[in-house]
C-alpha cells in the first residue's frame, strides 16, 4: 500500500481512505457512490471537513461497519447510534417526536431524560432500527 494508506484509521476520513485504497477505487468512484463531489471526498480524507450525518448510512454501508463508537448501554448512546445509522439529524428526530430540537440535544447529551410519553415513542423507534440491523 502507498505511504498515504492509513493502517490504523482514527478519523472518518481515514476510514474512508483506507477502504477506498483496499478496494482500489479512485476518489471519483467513492464520490459517485456517495453522490458528492470529488472535492468532498478529498476534504473528508484529508480531515478538512467531516461528512454530514445524512451521509453516514452510505458510509457505514461502504465500510461494512460503523466507524463511530457509541455507548449503546445508555439512552443517549442509543439515540446517537440511531441518528448516525439512519442519517437522521436532531431536527428531523425532533420533528418526528414532536419536540423541540434542543430537547433531543439534551436527551442525547444525557442532560435530560424524556418524559414517559416520549420515552415510549423513542424506545419503539430505536427498537425498530435495532431489529433491522
Amino acid at each position: 500500500m502507498p505511504f498515504s494508506y492509513p493502517s490504523s484509521p482514527v478519523t472518518i476520513g481515514e476510514h474512508i481512505r483506507k477502504k477506498r485504497m483496499e478496494l482500489k477505487l479512485l476518489q471519483s468512484d467513492v464520490a459517485e457512490r456517495f453522490d458528492v463531489s470529488i472535492d468532498c471526498i478529498t476534504y473528508w480524507e484529508n480531515n478538512r471537513s467531516n461528512p454530514q450525518i445524512k451521509f453516514f448510512p452510505k458510509i457505514i454501508d461502504f465500510l461494512g461497519y460503523n466507524p463511530l463508537d457509541f455507548d449503546e448501554s445508555t439512552l443517549s448512546g442509543k439515540i446517537k447510534a440511531y441518528r448516525y445509522r439512519t442519517g437522521t439529524t436532531s431536527s428531523m428526530l425532533a420533528n418526528l417526536l414532536k419536540v423541540d430540537q434542543s430537547t433531543v440535544t439534551e436527551w442525547e447529551s444525557g442532560k435530560r431524560l424524556p418524559a414517559s410519553k416520549h420515552l415510549i415513542e423513542l424506545e419503539a423507534l430505536l427498537d425498530n432500527v435495532s431489529s433491522r440491523n
